[in-house]
């Protein structure tokens, strides 16, 4: 018994062992292949399911590969009309504008200061107030300098007497002399002593004079038309010259005037239209030069130019009734020099930036588009001038052309068939300069960006 149990196993156990290994190892290997095969069915089911492998051009039903939907999308997509927005290419008036910071600068600010010295009894004035030039401000305690004014009418009076004295004793003089009953020697005196006596009075009128100014410097008044700010001294104390602050600060509003500068390289045309006795249109506009504030014109340029930045100033004046200017404000100022007729106008949106410069997609009578290439003008906002290579009533693309290229066929979106009405005239045309300038700009780019590999 224990001898059999020892044995060592026969040849027919190792076979069955064998045999009941072999489906157990076939088990363990098969079921990375059963989950590889579930990965790879749900990935076919959701590239199927997608709309990645749907056609994009004719809502056809899912291809058969998720490769071949997508190429068979983009072709039929390209294939098909590309609704786009288009303009005509109009004549019209293009202002020439130049546009730069400026400062908007008073013509005069003066701080009102005491001429003497006293108690400052009254302001009449409030802060902030618009005053004119001889409007009383401030009232300073006028009865020390009325006392001094009386006393020098006093003295004038009892001079004015000792004079007259001496003139009716150089009369009688005269007449005994020429009796020769009094020596000439006494006769002389008696003409110096009137001499003196006629100075001393007119030194008493100058007094009087003196102290009839400082009564009127009492009376402190503006000296110039405009807005007082904050006052710098309150009634009931001692002012006196010196003080630094002085009593208020008076700036001049209206006109007022807004310094720029440009670069001397504009400053031939500029002097042109100035020699020929034009006054150049300028508007001031807010800081994000989206909002105009006031219309003047150039009124002088400065007299040398400066060597660091290769710029020169010029000052523009403007009456400023609205009182939308004030001084210290930053502005953008648009110089209008000159307007060019009948040019080829077309929206900024149609003008686009390639490698090879700038083009436009012109619609040809088949409604498809070629690329052409042009030469700019001025630039006026939501318009562009062309200088080269448009002609009048020629259809450019104006939306949507991101998605052409050269032979592109297009459908005209409904609505969408628009003419670029002119401005009447230049100063029409100069103040629609801001509307829509930066969104214009920003569309130019972006599809530029878009066409230049199309191109």
């Amino acid at each position: 018994m224990a001898e059999q149990e020892n044995r060592p196993p026969s040849h027919e156990n190792g076979k069955r062992r064998t045999a009941d290994a072999v489906p157990a190892q076939r088990q363990t290997s098969t079921r990375p292949r059963v989950v590889i095969a579930v990965v790879v069915i749900l990935a076919a089911a959701l590239l199927w399911w997608h709309p990645w492998s749907r056609t994009s051009g004719n809502g056809a039903g899912p291809a058969t590969t998720a490769g071949h939907a997508g190429r068979g999308g983009r072709g039929a997509f390209s294939n098909l009309p590309q609704p786009v927005h288009v303009a005509t290419a109009t004549a019209g008036d293009m202002p020439i504008v130049l546009t730069a910071l400026g400062t908007v600068t008073p013509l005069a600010t003066v701080t009102v200061k005491t001429q003497l010295s006293g108690t400052l009894q009254s302001v009449n004035f409030k802060e902030g107030q618009l005053v004119k030039a001889g409007d009383v401000l401030a009232q300073i305690d006028p009865r020390p300098y009325q006392i001094s004014l009386e006393n020098a009418e006093g003295v004038l009076a009892k001079d004015t007497a000792l004079l007259q004295t001496a003139r009716l004793d150089l009369k009688r003089y005269k007449t005994l002399l020429a009796q020769d009953s009094i020596a000439s020697q006494q006769v002389d005196t008696q003409a110096s002593l009137v001499k003196q006596y006629e100075g001393q009075v007119q030194s008493d009128h100058a007094s009087i004079d003196t102290y009839k100014l400082d009564l009127t410097y009492a009376r402190i008044t503006a000296p110039v038309s405009g807005r007082v700010g904050l006052r710098q001294v309150d009634p009931g104390n001692y002012v006196t010259p010196s003080d630094a602050n002085g009593i208020v600060v008076i700036t001049q509003l209206q006109p007022i005037s807004v310094i720029f500068t440009t670069s001397e390289d504009n400053l031939p045309a500029i002097l042109k239209q100035m020699h020929a006795g034009a006054k150049l249109s300028t508007t001031a506009y807010d800081r994000n030069n989206t909002i105009p504030l006031e219309t003047g014109y150039l009124d002088t340029i400065d007299n040398q130019i400066d060597t660091s930045t290769g710029t020169v100033k010029l000052r523009a004046m403007f009456p400023n009734t609205g009182q939308m200017l004030f001084p210290n404000q930053f502005v953008n100022a648009r110089l209008l020099i000159d307007t060019i007729h009948n040019a080829v106008i077309v929206p900024s949106s149609a003008v686009l930036n390639g490698a090879n410069g700038t083009f436009a997609y012109v619609v040809k009578p088949d409604n498809t588009v070629t690329v052409r290439q042009l030469k700019i003008g001025p630039v006026d906002g939501e318009r562009t001038s062309i200088a080269s290579g448009l002609a009048l009533g020629e259809r450019v693309v104006s939306d949507g052309s991101d998605r052409l290229k050269e032979g592109a066929k297009i459908t005209v979106a409904p609505d969408a068939a628009t003419v670029l009405h002119p401005a009447s005239g230049a100063s029409a045309a100069h103040a629609a300069h801001a509307s829509g300038a930066s969104g214009a700009h920003a569309h130019r780019h972006k599809s530029a960006s878009g066409t230049a590999g199309a191109q």
